[in-house]
């Protein structure tokens, strides 16, 4: 099937980068305005600009008067194999407990574990089917999905299989994370270094064998993953093949944006806590920062520095941090708008954080996250708007009127 897009009002964020974009480039957002596109099968085919030349033969002609086309986001930061909500925690929070006190009573992660080792496999790949339906509708057009809710060898390779099977059974790109260093579970409690050793010798073998991982990830926080053990996992986890990413920087200034560094870390994720050395650590290196403005908004902390960090020319992507605990949406939409209205991004900058840059920290960029020929046919298809700036803006609003992924129709 040949689907010829017409008079599209400008196509947003054309072109393939060689590299993930930093500092001040983030803002030149290349788009075609008055343009066609061609889609064919599951491929972006061809565009142009109306009335340069002849348009290609199409199966179904679309008349996008007045309307923006986009590339699907990119998200390269979720959670979103989970069994069960934690709206408890909710209120919990609003009664003014923080982060680390819930989890000291056995809320957060540890019990996000409990309910995903009481729930039966096979239901828990037909909830995180549904949860996938759900992101493609809502403009995602490529995922990455961590474990991290099981710590224990069982459940964290159930997690795996899950998100492996999630790869074969939907339309969506999907990478998978190991995140077992994600806490440490109650009962290694007197024993971190036992837990630390069921990573490395028992998890990490049985990943490799089933090949159930792209990444490796480590929580490097107080109270859960020092640096020193953040490295040590992540090289076990490069000896298979993974690449690292890590969770740095969330509650404190934990030294998890060096440790990232310093095992050449695609990403590192949060930042909501930043000093100067950590930001001119990271932005004088490859590995990208991955700001998660919902979970911030959620847990009511800081937002991550993204204007110091651009000044001093990071590469900086955005991602929603689905899970259920400290950021339980999956609507990119949101994070735009608060990228844009909390972290003082520009819509330009925004937009290609979310989707360009996203690819970047998924190893997806030859495929998604930029209209160009050859890559999937991940696209959105905006409302009748005035200006592209009108997206973040009306942040009440949806704003995308139909969804494509891999050339078919979602939304």
């Amino acid at each position: 099937m040949r689907i010829l897009f017409r008079h599209i009002k400008a196509l947003v964020g054309i072109g393939q980068p060689g590299a993930p974009l930093r500092g001040a480039d983030l803002a030149m957002l290349p788009l075609l305005e008055n343009a066609w596109l061609l889609m064919e099968g599951e491929r972006i085919h061809s565009y142009g600009r109306e009335g340069e030349n002849a348009h290609p033969a199409a199966d179904r002609v679309i008349n996008c008067s007045g309307r923006f086309m986009l590339p699907s986001f990119c998200d390269s930061h979720t959670h979103l194999v989970f069994a069960g909500s934690r709206e408890g925690e909710f209120v919990d929070k609003i009664k003014g407990k923080n982060y680390a006190e819930i989890a000291a009573k056995g809320g957060g992660i540890h019990a996000s574990a409990g309910k995903l080792a009481a729930m039966p496999e096979d239901q828990l790949f037909r909830e995180s089917m549904i949860k996938l339906d759900k992101i493609a509708v809502a403009g995602t057009g490529a995922v990455e999905i961590k474990s991290g809710y099981g710590l224990t060898v069982d459940a964290e390779l159930k997690m795996l299989r899950v998100i492996k099977q999630l790869k074969v059974h939907h339309r969506l790109p999907i990478k998978a994370t190991f995140l077992g260093a994600h806490a440490i579970p109650p009962e290694f409690k007197a024993d971190r270094e036992g837990y630390i050793r069921l990573l490395i010798n028992e998890m990490l073998p049985r990943i490799h064998d089933e090949k159930l991982a792209d990444y490796i990830d480590v929580f490097c926080e107080k109270g859960f993953f020092t640096p020193e053990e953040t490295i040590r996992i992540c090289e076990a986890g490069k000896n298979i093949g993974l690449i690292p990413r890590i969770h740095a920087n969330q509650l404190s200034v934990s030294g998890g944006v060096q440790a990232g560094i310093r095992v050449g870390a695609l990403s590192v994720d949060h930042l909501e806590s930043m000093d100067e050395e950590a930001i001119t650590a990271l932005a004088a290196s490859p590995t990208i920062g991955t700001l998660l403005p919902g979970a911030a908004y959620f847990l009511r902390m800081t937002y991550p520095p993204a204007r110091d960090l651009l000044n001093a020319g990071a590469a900086i992507a955005l991602a929603s941090d689905f899970n259920p605990g400290s950021s339980p949406s999956f609507n990119m939409q949101q994070v735009f708008s608060m990228a844009c209205i909390q972290l003082r991004l520009l819509p330009e900058e925004a937009l290609q954080a979310a989707t360009i840059n996203g690819a970047f920290a998924m190893q997806l960029e030859k495929e998604a996250g930029s209209i160009y020929p050859g890559k999937w046919a991940n696209l959105l298809l905006t409302r009748t708007i005035p200006s592209l700036a009108y997206l973040p803006y009306a942040f009440g609003e949806s704003c995308i009127e139909q969804v494509y992924l891999k050339g078919s129709q979602v939304k």
